[in-house]
């Protein structure tokens, strides 16, 4: 995953607010990074889209205790516990932020806005009713952990595989952006986490990240590249897709591992 996901960013700055450790201002900003706005619609108690500072003072109020991710794709609802509406609407974005004590998700809605060239991303997080049950197919950050050296072993070996310095220009300049992100280093999480969800996230990013390249150069349909016949662009997504659901896992585990860590009484 070459990108952090926005309910990642949600979730962990929304904690570090309800910590008491980040101020509001500090968390709608980091929450928002570089997109231009992010607004939230459907809250209890507000009549229309409202900014963060105020969305995430109403989720308290509300009773929220903590802020997790979910991350599913199609066949693994990862991190989520229903109803199938909310599902299905975390689905068809591929991520959501479940608020734990007060029943409400929310799933982001992202648009482009001004002209060609000019244009900047708008977030509108949608709030919904959701079910309070365990959430699905979430490890614990030690079996993540544990699964995460595995799959970089088995992305590395891909990556080789795919010889991506010889697979087309967005895989090359995908895998130069992942190397000068990790070389200068950046914070990761947010204030009030475990050191080990901090370590568990950095690695599940980094296989995310070998992943995309790999799929970059795989050409599955992101860029075609080294693949030759649609048997071994099959092959070559079967062999990813373990891969990539460990890394999905992992960002979970740790995105949820503040959440995990307050229910615990570790917090």
């Amino acid at each position: 995953m070459l990108d952090e996901p926005r309910s990642g960013r949600l979730a962990a700055w929304g904690n570090a607010l309800i910590a008491g450790l980040v101020s509001p201002d500090e968390a709608a900003h980091r929450i928002a990074d570089e997109d231009a706005s992010h607004r939230v619609a459907g809250l209890p108690g507000e009549s229309g889209p409202v900014g963060l500072t105020l969305a995430l003072g109403r989720l308290r109020a509300l009773g929220a205790k903590g802020l997790r991710v979910a991350l599913p794709i199609a066949g693994h609802p990862l991190g989520l516990s229903g109803p199938p509406e909310f599902n299905a609407h975390a689905l068809e974005a591929g991520e959501a932020v479940i608020a734990t004590g007060a029943a409400l998700g929310l799933v982001p809605e992202v648009s482009a806005a001004g002209p060609e060239g000019d244009q900047h991303i708008e977030v509108v997080w949608r709030c919904q009713s959701v079910r309070e049950a365990p959430p699905a197919d979430v490890p614990s950050l030690g079996e993540a952990e544990r699964e995460l050296a595995e799959a970089l072993r088995d992305a590395t070996e891909v990556l080789s595989r795919l010889n991506v310095a010889g697979s087309g220009p967005a895989a090359e300049a995908a895998l130069e952006a992942y190397r000068a992100r990790a070389e200068r280093g950046r914070e990761v999480l947010a204030p009030g986490y475990p050191p080990r969800a901090i370590r568990v996230l950095e690695l599940a990013q980094r296989v995310g990240a070998l992943v995309d390249i790999a799929y970059m150069a795989g050409g599955d349909g992101r860029e075609h590249g080294g693949a030759v016949s649609a048997s071994e662009i099959t092959a070559r997504a079967e062999a990813l897709r373990p891969v990539e659901r460990t890394s999905r896992r992992a960002q979970v585990a740790a995105y949820n591992a503040y959440v995990e860590e307050r229910e615990r009484g570790g917090l």
